[in-house]
This record gives C-alpha cells, structure tokens and sequence, in this order.
C-alpha cells in the first residue's frame, strides 16, 4: 500500500541567503496585515528569519540583507526566536544582563558575545535599553501633523457649503442674534447662531440660501451650542449674506479654482487657520466673493456673491 502522508513544504536551508526580493515580499505580506505564522506558511520561510525582515524593516525600512561573518548560527533556531522576544520585551540595560534573561528564558548556554553577533544579525543595533523603541517611531508621530496640517494653509481647508436657512428666530434678551435652522445637506439641520439681527430683517432670514463654513468648532453663544457660520460681506454699517448661484441646493461644496484639496474635517482653534485665511477673503468690484482673486464657485452652477457690497471683507 503506497504511504498517503502529507510531505512536509521544503523550506530553506539556515546557510541559505534571502534575496532583496523575498525580503520585500515578506514585508509587503506584513502591511497587507497578514502573521508571522501566515507569512512563514505562504512564503515556507521560518518564523524568525520572517520576524527578523520585519524587525528590521520596522527599525530603518532595512529590506536588504545585512553583511555576514559566514559563521554558522551558534543557536538554534527556536533559541533566535527566544532571544529576539526578550530583546523586544525587555527593557535591559547591558548585554551582560540581557544574555542572563535570555539563558533563564530559554536554558542555553552562550556567552555574551555570541548573543551580541546574533543580536547584530537579526538587525539590532545601538544601545540595549532602546531595543523596544523602534527608531524613527518618535520623530514621524511628531512630524505627521506638521506635514498635514501646517504646510497648507489656504481656503481649500475651509468647508464652505450652500445651505438653506430654514427658520430665524430673535433670541430671547439680545435685539442682535438670530437662532437659525439650516439645512446643508445632512440629515438634520444645523443650528446657527448669528449676529445679523439689527442688519437683515428677520422675514427676509426665513427659507434663503446661503453659504455656510461648516468646520469651525462649535461655539456656545448664550447657551446655544452654533454649528457654523453664515457667510457674509462685511463693513462697518452694512453686511448682507452672500447668495449662492442659481441652481444651488443645500450640501452643494464651494471651490476655487487654483486650491486644490479637501477641507479639514474641523478646524484647529490653537493653529489659527480661520484667523490665516480671512483676510483674503472680499468681495470682488463684481460683488463676486473672492479668495486672493479666486471665486467662491459651485462647479456647474456659477459664483457666489453679495448683493451691492463691492471690494468689501467677508466674515
């Protein structure tokens, strides 16, 4: 009767070299979250030599083979494991006192300069101490917010949209704000709290569109909570709420042409982002709003502006 038994997958020989190839494949495996286990499995590699590419790929994006003695390993290969996982774990202060972990961990006897090489030729390098702190982990934490936030600062990370304003009401105690219900294509309505009372009569407030920056933080105003800003040309005894293009609905974004990219999903009150971009904004000898001579514009359907107020600011 012929033997049915499964034949184990041949794996490579510990003398054998893997190529730049293999290494990358093995970390491309890794960020398509897939295990040590499954990656040794699919690619018939050990599971230290997977865990020691992807070490060394976390440590310094090292793909390529570090340079070798020629040596033969003096242990084996579950010790590699062992000693690689009490390297990680273990915040020690010497080799000396990390070989003395190791042989308590795994009961092999090796001096601390074995320990050192193979420590070495997993991809460790530096002090002892910092060989859980992956290298370079710090610094790109710290600078991801500078590259997505700081580097840009222009009216694409506004969230400007075309909003109905469903219903004003005066709020109680004050003759200057408006509580309003505005429609900007979620859900539910927003509510806004405005400073347009003694400007805009409260019957011509009722059931307009409007464009509306929709990121700011939200705002308590006397006890109401605001959820964003009616835009509006300003001066210092007139102010009228800039008009969409016909044809806008409620949720529609407005763009410009030359600034590119999306808005912040809220804005930062500390990185004063607002404060940076509001300057730039007027309105154009047109009436058209501008930022640095780009018009607030919904693609298809044409520009945004106020009604007589010509080279004015908007807020």
């Amino acid at each position: 009767m012929q033997d049915q038994s499964p034949v184990a997958p041949e794996r490579m020989g510990r003398s054998e070299e893997l190529s730049d190839f293999q290494r990358g494949t093995v970390v491309g495996c890794h960020m398509c979250k897939k295990s040590v286990r499954e990656i040794s499995a699919l690619l018939n590699l050990p599971r230290s030599t997977v865990s020691s590419v992807i070490l060394k790929w976390k440590r310094g994006g090292i793909t390529t083979a570090l340079p070798r003695s020629g040596r033969p390993h003096k242990l084996k290969e579950e010790d590699r494991q062992v000693l690689e996982r009490v390297a990680l774990e273990k915040c020690l202060p010497s080799v000396a006192a990390l070989t003395t972990e190791f042989q308590t961990a795994s009961g092999a006897s090796v001096s601390s300069r074995t320990v050192r090489r193979e420590l070495h030729e997993m991809g460790f390098r530096g002090r002892v101490s910092t060989y859980n702190k992956p290298k370079g982990e710090k610094v790109e934490k710290k600078q991801a917010p500078s590259s997505q936030e700081d580097a840009r600062v222009d009216v694409s990370r506004l969230d400007l949209r075309v909003g109905r304003i469903l219903t004003a009401l005066h709020y109680k105690e004050t003759d200057s704000l408006y509580v309003e219900q505005v429609d900007v294509g979620e859900a539910t309505p927003r509510t806004v709290v405005s400073e347009l009372a003694q400007h805009i009569p409260v019957d011509q407030m009722q059931n307009r569109m409007a464009v509306l920056l929709c990121n700011l933080k939200p705002v308590k105003v006397r006890g109401v909570v605001s959820q964003a800003t009616v835009m509006c040309a300003s001066s210092p005894v007139k102010v009228e709420i800039l008009d969409p293009p016909s044809g806008a609905v409620p949720g529609d974004r407005v763009t410009f042409q030359g600034f590119p990219g999306e808005p912040d999903k809220e804005l930062n009150p500390k990185k004063k982002v607002w404060e940076q971009i509001q300057p730039d904004l007027r309105t154009d000898r047109q009436c058209v709003a501008t930022y640095k001579g780009a018009a607030f514009e919904v693609v298809g359907k044409g520009v945004c502006k106020s009604q007589t107020m010509s080279d004015s600011e908007i807020k």
